[in-house]
């Protein structure tokens, strides 16, 4: 079932948060954010969605923004991130839950931005890699996931340090492929 508790009891209680809802959602701005503007809500495989979001809302905002604009968004929303990601598993009581997605919106706007200019075949494959190495968690994702779970500032850091992690070998992969 749908959890629709209010701010108030998912954070009072100590039994966690499985599958958030529209409620959830919208009971904190760090939980809208945490969760895509509700993307992470997504009953099947809510990181694909995220980072479907995150391709989309590129390709959408790619046009106005000029590098240093990238550059600062990506900053400012992975400082964001960071606090939302934070306040959100505390709220849910799940140190990393899969439908907290700003981190692999922003680890995959880094990815586009960097691999940009290319076309549809070649954000399909950032896409597809993104996606692999997201989900597999060997080597540096692995050691990132391990590292910083928990609840507070450390763990809201490793929510997205894995998906950091995701996007350096997927870039690192695209370098090679293309050298």
């Amino acid at each position: 079932a749908t959890d629709n508790r209010t701010m108030a009891d998912s954070t009072t209680t100590a039994t966690p948060v499985t599958r958030p809802g529209w409620a959830f959602l919208t009971a904190h701005l760090a939980h809208f954010i945490a969760l895509g503007a509700g993307s992470g809500l997504s009953r099947m495989a809510p990181g694909t969605v995220g980072t479907l979001w995150a391709w989309a809302s590129f390709v959408l905002l790619d046009p106005f923004l000029d590098d240093l604009s990238w550059a600062w968004l990506i900053a400012a929303a992975s400082l964001v991130g960071w606090w939302a990601c934070t306040h959100t598993a505390r709220a849910m009581q799940v140190p990393d839950s899969g439908h907290i997605v700003i981190d692999e919106i922003v680890a995959f706007w880094l990815v586009l931005w960097l691999v940009m200019p290319t076309g549809f075949w070649g954000q399909l494959m950032a896409f597809g890699l993104f996606r692999v190495f997201d989900a597999v968690k060997v080597g540096p994702m692995a050691w990132a996931d391990r590292s910083f779970k928990g609840f507070g500032p450390r763990g809201g850091f490793g929510i997205l340090l894995d998906d950091f992690a995701a996007a350096l070998c997927t870039l690192l992969v695209i370098a090679f492929w293309t050298f």
